[in-house]
């Protein structure tokens, strides 16, 4: 099984910048993908950021050139770098592993970290 720890939410101005960590634990030989979704208040859970086992990245087009995903292998960790933030990046922020186990691939989650970014 896999576990994660998120850190790193808070308040921030607009414009402002916040880096979000994500550390993994117990069977991480297995994970492959990791990831950032978020949640604003009365909406659905969105894709945020993600990164492959091959490093390959991908992002929601409302973050692109202002949001960075990373991720250190020797930590087992995946870093979400957010600049210029905007008050419509406020939401609770959760970080996710894909791993391999009982044959399938498994996703588990982090507890989750508010960002709120006010105007």
């Amino acid at each position: 099984q896999v576990r994660m720890m998120e850190s790193g939410g808070g308040l921030v101005q607009a414009g402002g910048s916040l880096r979000l960590s994500c550390a993994a634990s117990g069977s991480i030989f297995s994970i492959n993908a990791m990831g950032w979704y978020r949640q604003a208040p009365g909406q659905q859970r969105e894709l945020v950021a993600t990164v492959t086992s091959g490093d390959s990245t991908n992002y929601a087009t409302s973050v692109k050139g202002r949001f960075t995903i990373s991720r250190d292998r020797a930590e087992n960790t995946v870093y979400l770098q957010m600049n210029s933030l905007a008050p419509e990046d406020t939401a609770i922020y959760y970080c996710y592993a894909n791993y391999y186990q009982y044959g399938a691939t498994q996703r588990t989650w982090g507890q989750g970290t508010q960002v709120t970014v006010s105007s």
